[in-house]
Protein backbone atom coordinates (compact mmCIF):
# COMPACT_ATOMS: atom_id res chain seq x y z
CA UNK A 1 0.00 0.00 0.00
CA UNK A 2 1.56 3.52 -0.87
CA UNK A 3 1.61 6.29 1.27
CA UNK A 4 1.24 9.47 0.82
CA UNK A 5 4.68 10.57 1.24
CA UNK A 6 5.90 8.22 -1.98
CA UNK A 7 6.55 5.43 0.71
CA UNK A 8 5.66 1.86 1.14
CA UNK A 9 4.43 0.42 4.14
CA UNK A 10 6.83 -1.92 5.61
CA UNK A 11 6.41 -4.64 8.80
CA UNK A 12 7.13 -3.03 11.59
CA UNK A 13 10.76 -3.36 12.86
CA UNK A 14 11.94 -4.92 16.32
CA UNK A 15 11.63 -1.67 19.24
CA UNK A 16 14.76 0.30 19.59
CA UNK A 17 16.61 0.55 22.93
CA UNK A 18 17.52 3.38 24.28
CA UNK A 19 19.67 3.35 27.26
CA UNK A 20 20.54 7.07 28.88
CA UNK A 21 23.49 7.09 31.16
CA UNK A 22 23.29 8.63 34.88
CA UNK A 23 24.60 12.55 34.12
CA UNK A 24 25.24 15.29 36.63
CA UNK A 25 25.59 18.74 35.61
CA UNK A 26 26.38 21.58 37.58
CA UNK A 27 25.89 25.08 36.90
CA UNK A 28 27.64 27.56 38.82
CA UNK A 29 26.23 30.23 36.49
CA UNK A 30 23.00 30.54 34.12
CA UNK A 31 23.01 28.38 31.34
CA UNK A 32 21.11 25.51 29.17
CA UNK A 33 20.81 22.09 30.02
CA UNK A 34 20.56 19.67 26.89
CA UNK A 35 18.42 16.30 28.24
CA UNK A 36 19.44 13.05 26.78
CA UNK A 37 17.23 10.96 24.75
CA UNK A 38 15.16 9.40 26.83
CA UNK A 39 15.26 11.84 29.92
CA UNK A 40 12.17 11.73 31.38
CA UNK A 41 12.75 12.36 34.94
CA UNK A 42 15.89 14.27 36.58
CA UNK A 43 16.95 14.78 40.37
CA UNK A 44 18.17 18.20 41.04
CA UNK A 45 19.34 20.82 43.93
CA UNK A 46 18.38 23.86 43.49
CA UNK A 47 19.84 26.65 45.33
CA UNK A 48 19.40 31.05 45.26
CA UNK A 49 21.87 33.81 45.92
CA UNK A 50 22.09 34.31 49.40
CA UNK A 51 21.91 37.79 50.99
CA UNK A 52 24.54 40.31 51.86
CA UNK A 53 25.12 41.46 55.64
CA UNK A 54 23.60 44.62 56.83
CA UNK A 55 26.14 47.67 57.59
CA UNK A 56 24.86 48.52 61.18
CA UNK A 57 27.15 51.86 62.26
CA UNK A 58 27.62 51.65 65.85
CA UNK A 59 25.64 49.69 66.15
CA UNK A 60 25.77 45.90 65.07
CA UNK A 61 24.38 45.17 61.24
CA UNK A 62 22.18 41.88 61.06
CA UNK A 63 24.19 38.63 58.98
CA UNK A 64 22.39 37.79 55.49
CA UNK A 65 20.10 35.31 54.97
CA UNK A 66 20.44 32.30 53.22
CA UNK A 67 19.49 31.69 49.53
CA UNK A 68 16.27 29.14 49.72
CA UNK A 69 16.94 25.56 49.46
CA UNK A 70 14.92 23.13 47.28
CA UNK A 71 15.92 19.85 46.13
CA UNK A 72 14.08 16.13 44.83
CA UNK A 73 14.10 13.26 42.79
CA UNK A 74 12.31 12.24 39.83
CA UNK A 75 10.91 15.47 38.45
CA UNK A 76 8.93 15.41 35.32
CA UNK A 77 10.77 16.68 32.67
CA UNK A 78 10.82 17.50 28.60
CA UNK A 79 13.37 18.35 25.92
CA UNK A 80 15.69 18.70 24.34
CA UNK A 81 16.87 21.72 26.15
CA UNK A 82 15.49 23.26 29.51
CA UNK A 83 16.93 27.15 30.50
CA UNK A 84 18.25 27.61 34.38
CA UNK A 85 19.61 30.35 35.74
CA UNK A 86 21.82 30.97 38.66
CA UNK A 87 21.09 33.40 41.74
CA UNK A 88 23.30 36.07 42.30
CA UNK A 89 24.04 36.82 45.96
CA UNK A 90 23.65 40.22 47.33
CA UNK A 91 26.18 42.66 47.36
CA UNK A 92 28.20 43.81 50.99
CA UNK A 93 26.70 47.50 51.36
CA UNK A 94 29.62 49.80 51.74
CA UNK A 95 27.70 52.93 52.01
CA UNK A 96 26.77 53.55 48.64
CA UNK A 97 23.17 53.59 47.27
CA UNK A 98 20.69 50.62 48.55
CA UNK A 99 17.25 49.82 46.66
CA UNK A 100 15.60 48.58 49.54
CA UNK A 101 17.00 51.45 52.37
CA UNK A 102 18.17 54.52 50.01
CA UNK A 103 18.77 56.74 52.98
CA UNK A 104 22.27 57.12 54.23
CA UNK A 105 25.29 55.41 54.73
CA UNK A 106 24.73 52.65 56.95
CA UNK A 107 22.63 50.27 54.45
CA UNK A 108 20.71 47.14 54.59
CA UNK A 109 22.21 44.25 53.09
CA UNK A 110 20.76 43.45 49.10
CA UNK A 111 19.50 40.48 49.11
CA UNK A 112 20.16 37.31 46.89
CA UNK A 113 18.53 36.91 43.65
CA UNK A 114 16.88 33.94 42.58
CA UNK A 115 17.62 30.29 41.16
CA UNK A 116 15.52 28.42 38.73
CA UNK A 117 14.80 25.20 36.82
CA UNK A 118 12.10 24.07 35.36
CA UNK A 119 9.23 24.27 37.52
CA UNK A 120 11.57 25.09 40.49
CA UNK A 121 12.29 28.33 41.71
CA UNK A 122 14.40 29.05 45.50
CA UNK A 123 14.05 32.50 46.24
CA UNK A 124 17.20 34.91 47.27
CA UNK A 125 17.93 35.30 50.61
CA UNK A 126 16.93 38.49 52.34
CA UNK A 127 19.24 40.84 53.42
CA UNK A 128 20.08 41.74 57.30
CA UNK A 129 19.30 45.12 58.39
CA UNK A 130 21.49 47.98 58.58
CA UNK A 131 21.24 50.94 60.95
CA UNK A 132 18.11 50.77 63.65
CA UNK A 133 15.00 51.39 61.55
CA UNK A 134 14.41 48.66 59.45
CA UNK A 135 14.04 44.97 59.85
CA UNK A 136 15.81 42.01 58.04
CA UNK A 137 14.32 41.34 55.12
CA UNK A 138 12.49 38.07 53.95
CA UNK A 139 13.72 35.68 51.38
CA UNK A 140 14.56 32.06 50.86
CA UNK A 141 15.96 32.43 54.56
CA UNK A 142 15.32 35.85 55.99
CA UNK A 143 18.11 38.42 57.22
CA UNK A 144 19.29 39.31 60.57
CA UNK A 145 17.91 42.09 62.32
CA UNK A 146 20.10 45.04 63.01
CA UNK A 147 21.07 45.36 66.97
CA UNK A 148 19.01 48.78 67.96
CA UNK A 149 18.26 50.68 71.33
CA UNK A 150 16.95 48.79 73.83
CA UNK A 151 13.75 50.33 73.36
CA UNK A 152 13.66 49.90 69.71
CA UNK A 153 14.36 46.04 68.97
CA UNK A 154 14.44 45.10 64.94
CA UNK A 155 13.40 41.91 64.47
CA UNK A 156 15.25 39.32 61.92
CA UNK A 157 13.31 38.72 57.84
CA UNK A 158 10.86 35.17 57.59
CA UNK A 159 12.32 32.41 55.77
CA UNK A 160 10.72 30.26 53.34
CA UNK A 161 8.90 33.23 51.57
CA UNK A 162 7.16 33.36 49.60
CA UNK A 163 5.94 29.90 50.78
CA UNK A 164 6.79 26.58 49.42
CA UNK A 165 6.72 22.83 50.76
CA UNK A 166 9.35 21.37 52.22
CA UNK A 167 10.45 24.70 53.24
CA UNK A 168 13.26 26.52 51.17
CA UNK A 169 15.09 28.56 54.41
CA UNK A 170 14.02 29.69 58.16
CA UNK A 171 13.72 33.33 59.78
CA UNK A 172 16.72 35.57 60.52
CA UNK A 173 17.75 36.70 64.07
CA UNK A 174 16.15 39.33 66.24
CA UNK A 175 18.90 41.83 66.76
CA UNK A 176 18.40 43.86 70.26
CA UNK A 177 20.69 46.02 71.64
CA UNK A 178 20.77 44.72 75.57
CA UNK A 179 21.43 47.70 78.06
CA UNK A 180 24.42 45.98 79.33
CA UNK A 181 26.51 43.31 79.20
CA UNK A 182 28.12 41.89 75.52
CA UNK A 183 25.25 41.08 73.68
CA UNK A 184 24.78 44.31 71.04
CA UNK A 185 24.88 42.36 67.99
CA UNK A 186 22.81 41.91 64.97
CA UNK A 187 21.00 38.68 64.69
CA UNK A 188 21.97 36.43 62.46
CA UNK A 189 20.91 35.64 58.96
CA UNK A 190 18.36 32.28 58.48
CA UNK A 191 19.88 28.95 57.10
CA UNK A 192 18.18 26.59 55.01
CA UNK A 193 18.18 24.00 57.84
CA UNK A 194 17.35 26.63 61.26
CA UNK A 195 16.91 29.90 61.90
CA UNK A 196 19.45 32.95 63.13
CA UNK A 197 20.18 32.88 66.25
CA UNK A 198 19.23 36.26 68.63
CA UNK A 199 22.22 38.85 69.27
CA UNK A 200 21.62 39.08 72.84
CA UNK A 201 22.44 35.03 72.93
CA UNK A 202 25.07 35.14 69.73
CA UNK A 203 24.25 36.00 66.16
CA UNK A 204 25.22 32.83 65.12
CA UNK A 205 24.23 32.51 61.50
CA UNK A 206 21.76 29.33 60.90
CA UNK A 207 22.71 26.11 59.61
CA UNK A 208 22.73 25.03 55.90
CA UNK A 209 21.70 21.70 54.20
CA UNK A 210 24.01 18.80 53.33
CA UNK A 211 22.83 16.77 49.97
CA UNK A 212 24.39 14.21 48.26
CA UNK A 213 23.31 14.94 44.42
CA UNK A 214 27.19 14.47 43.54
CA UNK A 215 27.51 11.26 45.32
CA UNK A 216 29.08 13.25 48.25
CA UNK A 217 27.78 15.22 51.23
CA UNK A 218 28.18 19.24 50.18
CA UNK A 219 26.67 21.71 52.78
CA UNK A 220 25.39 24.88 51.46
CA UNK A 221 22.86 27.54 51.94
CA UNK A 222 24.08 28.92 55.93
CA UNK A 223 22.85 32.02 57.28
CA UNK A 224 25.41 34.66 57.92
CA UNK A 225 26.59 36.11 61.83
CA UNK A 226 25.31 39.30 62.70
CA UNK A 227 28.12 42.19 64.02
CA UNK A 228 28.91 42.92 67.36
CA UNK A 229 28.53 46.77 67.90
CA UNK A 230 31.63 48.58 68.15
CA UNK A 231 30.96 51.44 70.45
CA UNK A 232 32.72 52.37 73.60
CA UNK A 233 29.84 54.18 75.73
CA UNK A 234 28.36 51.06 75.11
CA UNK A 235 31.29 48.21 75.01
CA UNK A 236 31.86 45.88 72.59
CA UNK A 237 31.06 42.80 71.14
CA UNK A 238 32.45 39.76 69.51
CA UNK A 239 30.56 38.69 65.87
CA UNK A 240 28.36 35.74 65.23
CA UNK A 241 29.73 33.03 63.32
CA UNK A 242 28.95 31.93 60.15
CA UNK A 243 26.34 29.32 59.75
CA UNK A 244 27.69 26.19 58.04
CA UNK A 245 27.73 25.94 54.76
CA UNK A 246 29.42 28.49 53.22
CA UNK A 247 28.31 31.73 55.05
CA UNK A 248 30.30 34.76 55.81
CA UNK A 249 31.19 36.28 59.77
CA UNK A 250 29.64 39.27 61.44
CA UNK A 251 32.34 42.03 62.67
CA UNK A 252 34.01 42.15 65.82
CA UNK A 253 35.44 44.68 67.92
CA UNK A 254 36.39 43.43 70.88
CA UNK A 255 38.27 46.13 72.70
CA UNK A 256 41.44 46.58 72.32
CA UNK A 257 41.80 44.12 69.72
CA UNK A 258 41.57 45.47 66.67
CA UNK A 259 38.48 44.82 64.35
CA UNK A 260 38.16 41.50 62.56
CA UNK A 261 35.93 42.48 59.03
CA UNK A 262 32.62 40.99 58.38
CA UNK A 263 33.52 38.19 55.45
CA UNK A 264 31.28 37.38 52.64
CA UNK A 265 30.12 34.16 51.79
CA UNK A 266 31.81 31.45 49.15
CA UNK A 267 30.54 31.27 46.08
CA UNK A 268 28.11 28.82 44.84
CA UNK A 269 27.24 28.61 48.42
CA UNK A 270 23.96 30.12 48.20
CA UNK A 271 25.08 31.55 51.82
CA UNK A 272 24.66 35.10 53.28
CA UNK A 273 27.02 37.35 54.36
CA UNK A 274 28.21 38.41 57.07
CA UNK A 275 27.02 41.97 59.52
CA UNK A 276 29.39 44.53 59.83
CA UNK A 277 29.58 47.72 61.81
CA UNK A 278 31.49 51.03 60.19
CA UNK A 279 33.32 48.65 57.67
CA UNK A 280 31.47 47.07 54.54
CA UNK A 281 29.42 44.40 54.44
CA UNK A 282 29.62 40.73 53.32
CA UNK A 283 28.41 40.21 50.19
CA UNK A 284 25.94 36.76 49.51
CA UNK A 285 27.37 33.96 47.85
CA UNK A 286 26.23 32.83 44.56
CA UNK A 287 23.37 30.45 44.08
CA UNK A 288 23.59 26.85 42.17
CA UNK A 289 22.04 24.09 40.16
CA UNK A 290 23.22 20.56 40.13
CA UNK A 291 20.77 18.02 37.37
CA UNK A 292 21.41 14.39 37.64
CA UNK A 293 19.68 12.35 34.72
CA UNK A 294 19.21 8.76 36.55
CA UNK A 295 20.25 5.93 34.09
CA UNK A 296 17.21 4.18 32.49
CA UNK A 297 16.71 2.13 29.42
CA UNK A 298 13.13 2.48 27.38
CA UNK A 299 11.83 0.91 24.09
CA UNK A 300 10.57 2.67 21.17
CA UNK A 301 8.88 1.04 18.49
CA UNK A 302 9.68 2.25 14.82
CA UNK A 303 7.07 2.53 12.38
CA UNK A 304 6.01 0.62 9.79
CA UNK A 305 5.94 3.62 7.23
CA UNK A 306 9.24 3.41 5.16
CA UNK A 307 10.57 6.14 2.51
CA UNK A 308 11.87 3.96 -0.79
CA UNK A 309 15.04 5.14 -0.42
CA UNK A 310 15.40 3.89 3.18
CA UNK A 311 13.71 0.41 2.48
CA UNK A 312 16.27 -0.11 -0.75
CA UNK A 313 19.34 0.41 1.80
CA UNK A 314 18.05 -1.87 4.48
CA UNK A 315 16.93 -4.76 2.04
CA UNK A 316 21.04 -4.39 0.49
CA UNK A 317 22.18 -4.42 3.77
CA UNK A 318 20.08 -7.26 4.54
CA UNK A 319 18.55 -5.35 7.61
CA UNK A 320 15.03 -5.59 6.66
CA UNK A 321 13.31 -8.52 8.65
CA UNK A 322 9.91 -9.52 7.52
CA UNK A 323 7.06 -10.82 10.12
Amino acid sequence: MASLNGGIVGVDNQPTLITTEETITTFNSSGTLTLQAGTVTVDYLVVAGGGAGGRGGYFGGGGGGAGGHRSGSSLPVSGPTIPVTVGAGGAGPGGGPNPNVPWGPYNAGIPGSDSVFSSITANGGGGGAGYYGNNGFDGGSGGGGVAGPAFYPVVGGSGNTPPVSPSQGNDGGDGINAPTGPGKRGGGGGGSSSAGADGPISGNGGNGTANSITGSPVTRAGGGGGAGSGQPARGYATGGAAGPGGAGRGESQPAPAPTKAATPATANSGSGGGGANLTTGGAGGSGVVIIKEPASESLINTSGVWNMDAVYDAVKGSNWTNA
